[in-house]
């Protein structure tokens, strides 16, 4: 994450903190994050991954998307996804990168997946009411929901509530590219 996305998440995760009236160890503890990772990124200092992301997103009730952007109001945006810093590396090479997130009328963030054979990334819950549809772009994927796995090929779209543990997973011999939508209940809304 480069500096100036450090200080926005930074400013944010302040923001959303003090709204939201909690101390520091509150959120920590919340959040299942160190204290001191907690004063790092509110000090705009470190460079938190995924899970850390979304983990003090969900505690705050919040979208990780909320975190990452500046509020903008503009009628239209473009993304060029070159442009676009991975939120999460596997071990293999693979990224996921948030791209976006449409606002109107209810928030809709939309990412950016390439997995290699093997190449795992849990997630845990989010809270009620979000969901998630995951397209294969290209090769194939295992979608684990709670202790059901659902593979998938390349063109096929599944949706799903996300309130329970999930996992996105690279299938088969080659890399897997997913596109996903996220998609938030109104009171994931920015304050």
């Amino acid at each position: 994450m480069n500096g100036a996305a450090l200080d926005i998440v930074a400013r944010n995760v302040r923001s959303a903190r003090a709204a939201a009236s909690l101390s520091l160890d509150a959120l920590a503890a919340r959040a299942d994050v160190s204290k001191g990772a907690l004063v790092a990124l509110e000090g705009a200092r470190g460079n938190p991954n995924l899970t850390t992301l979304v983990r003090i997103a969900d505690a705050l009730g919040r979208s990780v998307s909320s975190l990452l952007e500046d509020a903008r109001d503009d009628a239209i945006v473009v993304v060029d996804a070159a442009d676009v810093a991975p939120l999460w590396t596997g071990p293999s090479g693979g990224t996921a990168s948030l791209l976006l997130t449409n606002p109107r009328p209810t928030p809709v963030e939309v990412w950016r997946w390439l997995l290699h054979p093997g190449e795992r990334h849990d997630s845990r819950p989010h809270q009620a009411g979000v969901t998630e549809t995951l397209t294969v772009v290209r090769g194939q994927a295992l979608l684990v929901l709670a202790d059901a796995e659902h593979p998938l090929r390349a063109g096929q779209t599944i949706c799903y509530v996300s309130d329970v543990p999930h996992a996105y997973q690279g299938a088969g011999r080659g890399p897997c590219e997913l596109l996903m939508t996220v998609h938030l209940p109104l009171e994931h809304r920015r304050a």
